[in-house]
């Protein structure tokens, strides 16, 4: 439960919070709130990516999962009616595999997929189907798409006349005349003999920017909404992979996505209590969507790449250093990919994807949560390189997993005395830590290195426990932390919640920002706390205390202050991690502001009360004028942003 030691008396008095808006303690970075994504809990495939078709090109592990061939009642599919057998027809392409079907009575035979987790669908809308054939002897004429739902309706149906001779991409569309969460696609066939089927693929035409093949609309508006400062992609664990042969390669996730080579998903065994072995990546969303992405929503671009290492969790497999040249070109071409002339190799490729302006690459990352000697040895040669052939970009290393201890302190020893720019930081802690360590960055060496607080998150119970929740205490708690990580913008310049998004139904990790079903999608409070200090993040920081001192925790209360030149507002944040209300009063040097302002809260008298798919915005931000003259009250644990206008 959570812990606060305030009582009836302190819920009558009044602080009185004393901002200093006659000079700038520092500049606000533009990325100070931003996005870390990674390809966990299904939040690219059967997430993000709008893709509702799951094994779509039979480059599974298994060829066939995800697809079934269910028995008639008149037929053995495998004897009377028919049969889809996989055939591995390339071990050097990347597309490796497709299906044969063998159609000897087609009144017997279907062929279905359900998605992941079923395949959700709205009423009135469109969808997009495609697929490639070779029909050599010509015997199959058509193939019968029909979308149903768990009762057998059909809710949607097309039928493709197929051509006799070898591969040709067909399209098709049909609407949906119900919505319904876990339809399933059934493909059904006219004539007989054998005819070859890949790449069945099926979206949403209403996606992201209403891009053929894209992103899934209302998740992208969920970060948009965000006004993040920065992307970071593709992870995490992910980039590091359990074997470096399984690492995350940038390379081999731009061009044609049809090309692109699908990888197991390190996530999908990783858990015992979460098992998911029909997690893969198809890179759908790869190096250039991500980049996309990232321009759409207004947020610089943060890729990670390999340092040549493999998760230290799992098998933590180093390339040795005289073979460590690949990695460090990847890194190089890489900014080439994003930032390169259309005359250069990689700047070619971006062209020829769709996007001949650079991307505008400024940062890019070394390595996930790598720790130790290997690890810094291998940051110096990445260093060097990157920074004799492009000095201007800003080079993001790693501290490790923890936020304290050996590793830690080495990795900060070291990467201090290398010159490091920006270090990045995680911790998964419990709410009592995040409180508690509000001022953590108070005492950091304002001449060292800059800060990344690159993943964090409370956990109720404990650190990759399926039983933890998004609940208020966490929110609340991170709520109190940030204003540490905003009073302290001098030394911290990008901080982000970890992970960002979880399939209700296919996560392996506990907590996560954004919730999701097939159909909808919900932030949680955690949510609601990284959007209302981004979208008020400010432009300069201001000095902020209580009888002089900073307020961390004193009578429950934690505190920062920013100034938003844009809009000449004083913006003041004050956190209530108490059970009783709390009196505040204003006093605002340098400037003249109005009596009246806008103050935005979050609140819940509930610690343990979430937000869900059944109440998305259980707890929300509520917007309301307040008289500061006088005073205003805090309720109970609560979130409070003051937005202050500056009267000329």
């Amino acid at each position: 439960m959570f812990v606060c030691f305030s009582g009836l008396v302190s819920a009558q008095s009044s602080t009185t919070l004393d901002v200093d808006a006659s000079s700038s303690v520092a500049e606000i970075a533009p990325t100070m709130y931003g996005i870390f994504f990674e390809d966990i809990n299904f939040a690219a495939d059967g997430g993000l990516y709008a893709e509702l078709i799951k094994n779509r090109s039979f480059e599974f592990d298994s060829p066939l999962m995800g697809w079934e061939q269910p028995k008639s009642d008149r037929h053995s599919y495998n004897k009377n009616s028919g049969i889809a057998v996989p055939v591995k027809y390339s071990q050097q392409q990347t597309n490796h595999n497709f299906i044969r079907v063998k159609i000897k009575d087609a009144s017997g035979y279907k062929l279905i997929n359900k998605g992941f987790r079923g395949i959700g669908v709205h009423e009135n809308e469109n969808y997009r189907l495609s697929f490639l054939a070779s029909n050599d002897a010509g015997g199959v004429t058509h193939v019968h798409f029909k979308l149903v739902d768990e009762n057998g309706k059909v809710l949607g149906s097309s039928s493709v006349k197929v051509s006799k001779g070898d591969w040709k991409k067909y399209q098709t569309e049909f609407n949906s005349n119900a919505t319904v969460e876990k339809a399933s696609l059934e493909i059904t066939f006219s004539g007989q003999g054998d005819i070859d089927l890949d790449m069945i693929s099926m979206f949403p035409e209403n996606t992201w920017k209403n891009r053929e093949n894209g992103m899934r609309k209302d998740l992208v508006q969920l970060l948009a909404d965000m006004d993040p400062g920065f992307l970071r992609f593709p992870g995490g664990c992910i980039v590091e992979g359990r074997t470096l042969a399984e690492r995350y390669q940038w390379k081999k996730t731009v061009g044609p996505v049809a090309d692109r080579e699908i990888l197991f998903n390190r996530w999908n065994t990783e858990f015992s209590h979460r098992s998911t072995p029909d997690y893969f990546q198809s890179f759908g969303i790869g190096f250039f969507e991500y980049f996309q992405l990232a321009e759409d929503i207004g947020a610089t671009p943060l890729p990670i790449l390999s340092c040549g290492i493999a998760c230290q969790f799992n098998t933590g497999e180093l390339v040795p250093m005289d073979q460590l040249d690949p990695y460090v070109q990847d890194a190089l071409d890489l900014i080439e990919f994003a930032n390169g002339s259309v005359d250069t190799p990689w700047g070619k490729v971006r062209a020829d994807m769709g996007h001949p302006e650079p991307f505008n690459l400024k940062y890019i990352g070394v390595g996930n949560e790598q720790w130790g000697p290997d690890y810094i040895e291998r940051y110096k040669v990445f260093n060097d390189a990157i920074k004799e052939q492009y000095p201007d970009i800003i080079i993001v290393s790693g501290s490790g997993p923890f936020p304290d201890g050996d590793y830690y302190e080495y990795g900060m020893e070291q990467l201090t005395k290398i010159g490091a720019e920006i270090i990045d930081e995680h911790y998964y802690k419990s709410p009592e830590w995040f409180r508690e360590n509000a001022d953590r960055y108070d005492s950091y060496d304002r001449n060292g290195p800059k800060i990344f607080a690159g993943e964090y998150a409370a956990q109720s119970v404990a650190i990759a426990s399926p039983e933890n929740e998004n609940n208020w205490e966490c929110a609340l708690s991170e709520a109190a932390f940030m204003t540490g990580l905003e009073r302290n913008a001098d030394v911290v310049q990008l901080t982000s919640y970890a992970p960002l998004m979880a399939h209700t139904e296919a996560w392996q990790w506990t907590p996560d920002l954004i919730w999701f079903d097939n159909l909808s999608s919900y932030g949680t409070p955690n949510y609601y706390v990284q959007k209302v200090f981004a979208t008020n993040r400010g432009s300069d920081l201001l000095k902020v205390s209580a009888k002089g001192e900073k307020l961390i925790g004193q009578n429950d209360l934690y505190a920062s202050a920013v100034k938003e030149d844009s809009t000449s507002e004083v913006i003041v944040k004050v956190v209530n991690t108490a059970s009783s209300s709390k009196s505040i009063k204003f006093n605002i040097k340098g400037v003249k502001t109005g009596k009246n302002a806008e103050q935005i809260v979050l609140a819940s008298e509930d610690l343990k009360a979430m937000n869900s798919i059944e109440n998305p915005k259980n707890i929300a931000p509520e917007t309301t004028k307040v008289n500061v003259q006088k005073g205003v009250q805090l309720s109970p644990y609560s979130v409070n942003v003051f937005k202050l206008k500056i009267e000329k």
